[in-house]
Formats: structure tokens, C-alpha cells, sequence
């Protein structure tokens, strides 16, 4: 028996996206760290655990290696949320397969993964539960699993879930494997749990399969945080659990003392963040509990970052649906949470909160303090085609009524064996198909667009986006954050940059924006261009006449204005 001291071991991030857990890059979820935590609690030295992002694999062979030669391999992943991502590339079951056959060691998989896959991360998608040829498949925490396998060297373990004591002194103990990541220090995002488990019981959901909510004590969270800031982490989601709103009460009523020692503590173990934003807020709670919640969205948007985002898991506004899944909200009472959200966390940066929502293009400067986000899923028992009728007509509502939403997430269902979904499958989903299709272009364009248009005007500034891939004449980054505006720039950036831009036009789900402040005898003629009311003629004549001593002197300078800052001579 190898003693744990003597463990070489090496951890693959396959990625995860649950509907209370996400850990796709830019973010860093929970199981790798926690993972990494009960490993040093059970003996292994933190300097023989090796951790590897499954894009870092794809992207340099030589990874392989520590996969081959670990005593003990562990594969974390699963998607139970699939979408879309621009940070990185979830693996899929056939890589998470190549993982097992190359490694010697013993081989122990974990993660959503246990709830099944399919056979791929998509949407509408049958899945079966399958060890994926590893020696072991954790079937409760993973963390909980390789710690009891290390202290049972390496013969075996029984499935359990760790306690609130194990989870607090593991996240602490595994903060240190985040330098391994490919985005640490500046982009790294660490997702952070407050609680899970679920209240309530929605037909296709996994989380309450972890059982009602248990919260982690604010003090704990707190020591967490600060270990990631001592590694240099700077941005921080509370994601992993299914209502911020709930925390530190009965799971139902808001607890906003307990928000206020849990967002004032963090501000304070990491006084130097850049992000710290949330996830996942309850609609049903603001109905059932409209006084206690709105006290509690107000400390959220005194202690977070602008661009915050509440995901509101409304699933469907068809009645028939609500019925058929044990949904929670009506659409009047999804639209009544929409608008006191609206009312808290509506205003921006520099302005008097009692004006939120701030709506006024003229205005912005920055993004709303804290936006709810709208979830719809389809193919869930009871849908028909008028499904699509209601979802479009609560959307337009929305629309017309000028509130905001930061962002519509439009996805088909998953079917997972033990939640009522298993019967149904994706036969819903596969007949509705093409409808659905349809029916999200057109939200996309005809939604999406103007809503976007609402919560960034043209003008609007977002700081700090991190350049990431370029495509065609543009370059796309992202702020780090939940739910981050993907933002196309004129031109070839470096990547790996972080610029200060501002918004000049609106896609379905993305902004174009030019740095900011801008520099008129600098910027090329794509980024002239791009700016609102600058043509090509115009940016021609701006182009051959520099260098200008003086905003005023150039050529169509009102319609820069907005965009080269707060002095108007000389320009940068």
C-alpha cells in the first residue's frame, strides 16, 4: 500500500455546468479545489498534485504524461446545463474515455458526470449513467470519495457526501491548485458555495438531489476567499447554490443580516477584488416574501460589482407546463420579481439609486449594478406549441413594459434518471425541435437586441474586457463576471490583454465597442467607423488630417465625443 505521502496524482478539470455549479473557463469551480483540499487533509503534499485543464491537454501533448504516470488519476466533469462557451470546451464522454485508458494508476471519475451523459454536451439529449471505463465513479462527492479511497490506500471507498465541516477545511486546504490553471492569476474566476441542495422540487432538475439547503457558515466562506486572494484570485462568484436570497435561513424567507455578514466579510478577506458577483435567485422567494427580499437585494447591490446578474429559473410561461414540472412562478409573478430587482438594482454607477431603472441612453456610463437574468427550458413535460406562444408574449411584455434583463438563456432539457424528466426523455424536445429553433432566432433578434440596447446603450463603458480569440476583422473578449457581455473589437488586440472599451452597436447576444478613451490620431479606420454617426467618408477625412491639437477641430468630433472621455483638448 502506497502511504499518501508518497501519492503522485493528477487531477483533470473536464469541466462542470450545473444548474447551481458552473466551472467552465474563465471559472474555476468547486471540485477542483475541493478536491485538491481533501488530498492534503488525507496526507497527499500539495507539491505531488498536479492539476490539468482538459483545453491545457488538447493544447500541449506533453500534459498526457502526468495523466500516464499518477498513481491516481481523477477526472472531474459533467454537464447537467449544457450551453454555449467561449472560454474553453467542455470534455466530451469520449475524451473523458481516453483519460481511463491512459492512465497506470488507479483511475476514479466524479462530478455531475454521475448523473448520467449523453452522447454529447447538448441539450435534448437522452443520457445513462456509465463509469466512462474508469475504476471508480464517485456516486456521491467526489472529494469526499478520494479522500476516503487515499486513506483506504487507494483499495476502495463508500459513497458518501462530505459534511459542512469537510467542505469548509478542504476549500481553505485547495486554493493553492488555482496557480495551475491556464487563467490564473488576473481571469480567473473562482466560484464560490454558499449552500446546496434545493427547497423546492422542479421536475427536470438535478440539484435536489442533494437534499434541502445547507448553508456553509459566512466565517468559512470568508477564510475560503481570503486563501484564493493570497493566490492572487481577484474576481469571485457566489454560483453554487439555487437562491442567494435563501442563505442563512429556513431555505424559503430571506436572511438579510446573514447576506450582510456574508458580502461585508468577503469585502473585507479580499479588499482588493475586482468581482464579486452571484448567480442563482429564486423568483418564488421575492413573490412569497417581497419585504425581506427587496432589504436583501439591497445589500447585494451595496457590496457587489456592477453587472451583476440574478438568474431567475423561470423555466416556462405556459400554465400547462408550470402544472406538468412543479414550476414556481406564474408569469405575472415572475414579471412582479423582474420589476422589484428592477427597482433595487436598476441604477448605475454614479447615479442616485432612487432612479433605477435607469433607462435613459443619453445617461449610462457604466452597467446596471444588479440585472435579473431570465432561464427558459424546453422539452419539459406538458409542452405544446402554444409553449412558445406564452414565452414569447412574457418576453415581450418585458420588453414593452421597460424594465430590463441582463440576458434570456434559452435551452432545451437534459434527462436525468431519478428526476421525474427520466419519463418524459427528450422525446418533447426532439419533436419540438425545429419550433424551437425558430422560435429562439427570433428572441434573439428581435428581443435580445433591443433589450441589450436598453441595459448598454451606446457609450456605455466596460472596463477591464479580456481580449480571447480573434475572428474575422475583430478581436472578442469579456469582462470577467456572470454572465459577461461578449464584446467584438475592431481590429487585431493582443489577446490575453485587458482593455477599457465602450459600446458603439448591438447584436443578439454581444456588443461592439472601441477602446476607451479613444485616440483620434490613433485609431484606425475600423474602429472610426464602427462609432456611431462616422462613416467611411468621414473617417477618411479624420484619417488624412491628423494628428488634431484639439477634439473640436476634428471632423465630426461631436459624434466622438462620448468616446475619448471626459477632456475634450488635447484628444489621446
Amino acid at each position: 500500500m502506497t502511504a499518501p505521502r508518497d501519492l503522485s496524482v493528477t487531477i483533470v478539470d473536464g469541466y462542470v455546468d450545473e444548474p447551481a455549479h458552473f466551472g467552465v473557463p474563465p471559472y474555476v469551480a468547486t471540485y477542483p479545489r475541493y478536491t485538491a483540499g481533501a488530498l492534503r487533509d488525507a496526507g497527499v503534499p500539495a507539491e505531488s498534485i498536479t492539476y490539468h485543464t482538459i483545453d491545457g491537454l488538447r493544447e500541449d501533448n506533453t500534459g498526457w504524461r502526468d495523466v500516464e504516470a499518477a498513481d491516481l488519476l481523477i477526472y472531474l466533469g459533467g454537464m447537467t446545463v449544457p450551453g454555449s462557451y467561449v472560454g474553453g470546451t467542455p470534455a466530451e464522454p469520449d475524451e473523458a474515455r481516453k483519460l481511463a485508458w491512459t492512465a497506470t494508476g488507479t483511475a476514479i471519475a466524479g462530478g455531475p458526470v454521475r448523473f448520467g451523459v449523453g452522447e454529447q454536451n447538448e441539450g435534448g439529449t437522452e443520457t445513462t449513467r456509465t463509469d466512462l471505463d474508469f475504476d471508480f465513479l464517485a456516486m456521491a462527492d467526489v472529494e469526499a470519495a478520494v479522500y476516503d479511497l487515499v486513506k483506504n490506500g487507494l483499495e476502495g471507498f463508500s459513497d458518501r457526501y462530505r459534511d459542512l465541516g469537510e467542505a469548509d477545511r478542504w476549500a481553505e486546504l485547495g486554493a493553492f491548485v488555482v496557480d495551475q490553471h491556464p487563467d490564473h492569476p488576473a481571469g480567473l474566476i473562482a466560484e464560490i458555495e454558499t449552500a446546496r441542495g434545493c427547497a423546492f422540487r422542479c421536475s427536470f432538475c438535478t440539484e435536489p438531489m442533494y437534499g434541502d439547503p445547507s448553508f456553509r457558515d459566512p466565517e468559512a466562506i470568508h477564510a475560503e476567499v481570503a486563501a484564493l486572494a493570497d493566490q492572487g484570485v481577484r474576481h469571485f462568484r457566489l454560483g453554487r447554490q439555487a437562491d442567494i436570497l435563501a442563505y442563512g435561513g429556513d431555505g424559503e424567507r430571506p436572511n438579510p443580516d446573514a447576506l450582510e455578514a456574508l458580502y461585508a466579510g468577503i469585502r473585507a478577506a479580499a479588499p482588493d477584488l475586482e468581482t464579486l458577483h452571484m448567480d442563482n435567485m429564486n423568483p418564488v422567494t421575492i413573490v412569497n416574501y417581497p419585504e425581506a427580499a427587496r432589504a436583501a437585494l439591497e445589500v447585494i447591490a451595496t457590496y457587489n460589482t456592477p453587472g451583476d446578474t440574478a438568474a431567475f429559473g423561470v423555466e416556462s410561461a405556459d400554465p400547462v407546463v408550470q402544472e406538468a414540472n412543479d414550476l414556481l412562478v406564474t408569469p405575472d409573478e415572475a414579471f412582479e420579481a423582474v420589476k422589484l430587482v428592477n427597482e433595487v438594482g436598476g441604477w448605475r454607477p454614479g447615479e442616485d439609486e432612487s432612479v433605477a431603472p435607469s433607462i435613459d441612453p443619453d445617461v449610462p456610463t457604466r452597467l446596471p449594478t444588479l440585472l435579473p437574468g431570465i432561464n427558459f427550458v424546453h422539452g419539459l413535460a406538458g409542452e405544446r406549441e402554444a409553449t412558445f406562444e406564452h414565452n414569447r408574449a412574457f418576453l415581450d411584455r418585458l420588453l414593452e413594459s421597460g424594465l430590463m434583463v441582463r440576458r434570456i438563456n434559452i435551452r432545451q432539457v437534459m434527462a436525468f434518471e431519478g428526476t421525474e424528466m427520466e419519463s418524459t426523455g427528450a422525446d418533447l424536445a426532439d419533436a419540438h425541435k425545429k419550433q424551437f429553433k425558430e422560435y429562439r432566432a427570433a428572441v434573439r433578434e428581435d428581443v435580445d437586441v433591443p433589450m441589450l440596447e436598453r441595459v448598454a446603450p451606446p457609450g456605455t463603458v466596460l472596463p477591464d474586457v479580456r481580449t480571447e480569440y480573434q475572428e474575422g476583422e475583430y478581436t472578442f473578449g469579456r469582462q470577467a463576471g456572470t454572465y459577461p457581455l461578449l464584446v467584438g473589437i475592431p481590429g487585431e488586440h493582443p489577446l490575453g490583454e485587458f482593455l477599457d472599451v465602450a459600446v458603439v452597436d448591438h447584436g443578439p447576444r454581444s456588443v461592439t465597442a472601441v477602446p476607451y478613451p479613444l485616440s483620434v490620431n490613433e485609431a484606425g479606420m475600423d474602429t472610426l467607423t464602427a462609432i456611431p454617426g462616422i462613416g467611411s467618408a468621414t473617417a477618411g477625412d479624420i484619417f488624412v488630417g491628423r494628428p488634431y491639437e484639439s477634439l473640436e477641430a476634428v471632423p465630426g468630433w461631436e459624434k466622438l465625443e462620448p468616446y475619448v472621455g471626459a477632456t475634450r483638448s488635447p484628444p489621446r
